[in-house]
């Protein structure tokens, strides 16, 4: 595939940076340096360790490389040349590297000045052509991604074709890292990951778990509005239902190992059956073992099938708030955002033909409810289809055809913008994603809608028509949050922790001017609470601008000061988050103000 010109641009800054590398440390081993989205990196195995101090010192050494305006050069090289080349120059990585080109195929080194690399391209004219870039970050790397191969060095950093759009792009990822959610996490103790527990392990904190709970709340009420009935589900099941689902084999890389019984383990440890024997009894059904649920649709499925279905009782909508595990690789996980165990607000419908359009509409439409309730109002549609040339895919090409058909229409008439893709369907079936915008620009995929005719096909699941004749009915898969770490950690970065009232863990905290008034603070702290509030009175005893402050950091939407003059007019001075003084106010009044905007879930 072609690469655009800013990520020729950023593809050539990662070849300067590995040219002033090698300048610097001369046997520096070199991997992989391609472009990325938002920039580029370089994988390097070196003796010395990288600090950000080198920064300075590498980005001296890269301007000189590009004011030499050396020409990046092209040369196509058979195997036995490259192998050599490399091994004249000790570049143990490279050679392994091309063993993963195939038979046949181009084998190109690309050149500037002195450096010369492994690359299939494109490039910018010169080293001249890169003025704007920035060294932005170091991380550990695994070789090749896999954690039994050693750890490699790498620097990441981005470039641009002005200085003007570099500067832009600095600015907007300093903003991006004061809202990063693990930073705020921890400022306001909404998460915690503990490696004690395990890595890609969410724990709710008390302040979290509220956020959480307010976000199941609302949409139980809207699920209740819609004919969704809840259910619950084990976190384990038989290996076998994954199977029948294809969900084992086809993502077995990212799920759990299996968990076979004590009996049988034993058994096989006493017979001295290797690691891989086991594997293979496992993958031939020899051996019956369980799963860490990776998905939550295999059980809702089997209680649709517990007993006999008429057209009459279509559609049937399951829904839960279902945890789920699958297996991430470490250096991908990050945060709530890419975790190993998550709560999909997944729900499954099961209906007919004839109603699918009506019900995938239905889905769609509260997918967008929910997104501009929370807040996030900027989002597009992008439309998951099949790769007629893949074969990861399952199920006749009628019943793809029908399915597509039916995401299409149903996305168009949202009325928002909308991108079809072919390959990013899921192995059943075509799916509609929402990607979402934030308040700073970056994109989130959040909630998901698909429709698929196959795993009904593969648990046989049935219904009885108006002509008394069975009948395969249509499933629907659909989660609005998607994942409820993944999308808390999207919205704690929307809103830079500042929760509106409804959502906010602490929706006001009573500042006592004095201790005098603690009990006058309590009073109306109780009158809060009474009317379902969330409040607190601060008494910590020290001076109110040192409790503003607190509050001012610890994201508290309304500040209410309790002083003298207040306590004699039964009133509170109100410090808004969004207005900052207000003036003194009628309790009362104030309460009210805060019940209806909780009630309207006002964002």
């Amino acid at each position: 595939m072609a690469m655009t010109p800013l990520e020729e641009l950023r593809h050539s800054t990662s070849h300067v940076l590995a040219t002033a590398v090698l300048r610097l440390w001369p046997d520096a081993l070199l991997d992989i340096g391609p472009p990325t989205d938002s920039g580029f990196y370089y994988d390097f195995d070196l003796s010395h360790r990288f600090s950000e101090e080198d920064f300075s010192k590498i980005e001296a050494e890269m301007k000189k490389v590009a004011k030499e305006n050396h020409l990046f050069t092209r040369k196509e090289v058979s195997r036995a040349e490259a192998k050599a080349f490399f091994e004249s120059k000790k570049q143990t990585y490279k050679i392994g590297r091309l063993g993963d080109i195939p038979e046949g195929e181009a084998i190109s080194f690309y050149t500037n000045g002195e450096f010369t690399d492994l690359c299939a391209g494109t490039h910018v004219k010169s080293t001249g052509e890169i003025k704007a870039f920035k060294l932005l970050r170091l991380a550990g790397a695994y070789h090749r991604g896999d954690e039994k191969n050693k750890m490699l060095q790498r620097i990441y950093g981005t470039a641009f074709a002005t200085k003007e759009e570099l500067e832009a792009s600095l600015k907007a990822q300093e903003e991006a890292l004061q809202r990063d959610h693990r930073k705020l996490g921890k400022e306001l103790d909404l998460f915690l990951i503990d490696d004690e527990v395990g890595q890609g392990l969410v724990m709710w904190t008390p302040k979290g778990a509220i956020v959480r709970h307010e976000m199941q709340k609302f949409l139980l009420e809207e699920l209740g509005k819609r004919g969704y009935e809840q259910v619950f589900t084990p976190h384990v099941g038989r290996l076998s239902l994954y199977k029948t689902s294809g969900h084992f084999p086809y993502y077995q890389e990212s799920q759990y190992p299996p968990i076979i019984d004590r009996e049988t383990l034993a058994k096989l440890s006493q017979e001295g059956c290797s690691c891989a024997e086991l594997s293979n009894k496992i993958e031939k059904g020899e051996i019956e073992g369980y799963l860490l649920k990776p998905m939550n649709c295999p059980m809702h499925i089997r209680i649709y099938a517990s007993r006999p279905r008429s057209y009459r009782d279509l559609p049937v909508r399951l829904a839960e708030f279902g945890t789920v595990y699958r297996w991430e690789q470490s250096g991908e996980l990050n945060g709530m955002t890419r975790v190993r165990g998550f709560t999909q607000d997944d729900a499954h419908l099961f209906c007919t033909e004839e109603q699918v359009a009506q019900e995938v509409e239905g889905c769609l439409e509260m997918v967008r409810l929910v997104l501009v309730t929370l807040g996030i109002g900027d989002f597009r549609v992008r439309v998951g289809l099949r790769d007629p040339a893949s074969d990861k895919y399952v199920g006749s090409k009628e019943g793809w055809d029908k399915a597509e058909a039916a995401v299409k229409e149903a996305a168009k008439k949202l009325g928002v913008k909308t991108s079809e893709e072919a390959g990013e369907a899921a192995f059943y079936g075509p799916k509609i994603d929402f990607v979402v915008k934030d308040v700073i620009g970056r994109e989130w995929q959040l909630g998901t809608v698909q429709v698929d005719y196959n795993l009904p096909e593969r648990f046989d699941l049935t219904y009885t028509g108006a002509d008394n004749q069975k009948h395969r009915p249509v499933m629907i898969h659909r989660a609005p949050f998607g994942s409820l770490e993944r999308f808390t950690g999207v919205l704690i970065e929307h809103y830079r922790g500042a929760f509106p009232v409804w959502l906010a863990p602490e929706q006001a905290r009573f500042l006592p001017v004095n201790d005098q008034m603690i009990a006058y603070a309590e009073k109306c702290a109780q009158e809060f609470q009474a009317a379902g509030l969330r409040v607190s009175v601060d008494k910590k005893g020290d001076k109110l601008g040192g409790q503003i402050r607190r509050g001012q950091l610890e994201k508290v939407p309304f500040l209410l000061v309790c002083g003298n003059r207040e306590a004699e007019a039964g009133q509170v001075a109100v410090r808004s988050r969004e207005k900052g003084d207000e003036g003194a106010q009628s309790v009362a009044v104030v309460m009210e103000r805060l019940v209806n905007m909780m009630k309207n879930r006002v964002s």
